[in-house]
Parts: structure tokens; sequence; C-alpha cells
């Protein structure tokens, strides 16, 4: 990946102050050069610029950690090419990783790239419907998803796939309403336990994170 990527990486981590050493950021840069290289022949995603590639998909991905802190492992339903599940990681070795998509296609490349990385991650080519046992997915400690549908939506889809004590994160891309959070919660079973709003530190587009866990 070119000096531009890297650059865009390492300031990114730096300004979030995420644990992100050299090492980790050599890996994603290769999973990133991955990525691209797939992506003339399968379409696997509409950001192709390396400093656009490595904020809002790697840094955004990563801006996840302080979240899944002390989970051992991560359910990432909606994929896609494995974000955010291949950058937390590489970040945190000790995560299994499962990333469920309905495309075939992105879920081979995900497998490609775990194995040609080392990671733990596991690629699931499946359609999650709220059926674990069913579909052959696990409960996890964090169940996510950056892109897969509205909170009010995705909250009740990722709580069938909760463990006891785990919780589920809705990463939001836009301006929230922290009282439609907590409704949409309550309605599916979850309580708002966390809502955490930054900013990309190169772009400055907003995000938020909210983090619920079963009542």
């Amino acid at each position: 990946m070119d000096r531009s990527f890297e650059d865009a990486l390492r300031r990114g981590v730096e300004a979030l102050g995420l644990p992100i050493g050299e090492a980790e950021r050599a890996v994603l840069g290769r999973y990133a050069d991955r990525l691209l290289a797939w992506n003339r022949k399968l379409n696997l995603t509409a950001v192709t610029d390396p400093v656009e590639l490595a904020e809002k998909h790697l840094i955004d991905s990563l801006a996840l950690l302080p979240e899944v802190a002390g989970a051992r492992t991560l359910l990432d339903l909606g994929s896609g090419a494995g974000l955010p599940g291949i950058p937390l990681a590489v970040a945190r070795p000790d995560l299994e990783v499962t990333c469920c998509d309905a495309v075939a296609k992105k879920v081979a490349f995900v497998k490609a790239v775990a194995a040609e990385l080392g990671l733990r991650v596991r690629g699931v080519a499946r359609r999650a419907e709220g059926d674990p046992v069913k579909e052959g997915l696990p409960r996890a400690d964090v169940v996510v998803s950056r892109a897969l549908a509205e909170p009010e939506r995705w909250l009740p889809l990722a709580r069938a796939y909760l463990a006891e004590g785990g919780r589920v994160l809705a990463a939001l891309g836009r301006e929230v309403d922290e009282a439609a959070l907590r409704r949409a919660g309550a309605e599916a079973g979850l309580e708002l336990v966390g809502l955490r709003r930054f900013r990309l530190p190169l772009s400055g587009a907003q995000r938020a994170v909210a983090t619920y866990r079963a009542r």
C-alpha cells in the first residue's frame, strides 16, 4: 500500500489513541492491498482512494476497540469484505471473530485474506435471520454491524445472537437521538448502556457507537 495510506492510517489511530502499533499497521496495509486487488474483479467496495480507505474502512472499524474490550468472541453481521471484523481481529489477535454476509464472493474474500494474514476469523456465507442454530452462527460476546440496518431493525436481529452477558454494538454514521436509541433498545429487550460520539480525525465526519446489553 502506498505512503499516503500508511500516513493516513498512522495519523488516524494516533489521533484516536488506539493501541495499534507498527506491526498491526503493516498487517492492515496487507489487508487493504488484497481488498483493492480483489476489488478490481469482484467490486467489494466503492472506496478505492487510499486515504479514504484508511479512514472510512479501517480507522472507522478500529474506533470500536473500546467497546470490544474484554470480549472473547465477536460476530460481525453483514460484514461485507470483513469490516469491522478483520481490522478488529488484527488489533485483537486473541479475539475469535465470525464474519457473516449473504454475498458469497465477499465471504470468499474474507476467508482468503484471513488465511493469508493468519487471523482468527471465520467467514460464513449466510443471510442472518435470527436463528443462530439453524444458520450455524455462534452466540457471541459482541454482536456488531457497521451498515446492515437502522437500529430499529438491527437490534431485534442482533439480540438473537447474543451470548449471556454479552453486548450489541450499533455503529452509527450520523448525529444520533439518544432517546430514540433507548426506545429502540427497549423494544428489542435491550438496555442502552453506553453512547460514545466521536469524529473521524482526518475528514471530521461524525460517528457514534451505541452499546446495549440484554435487559
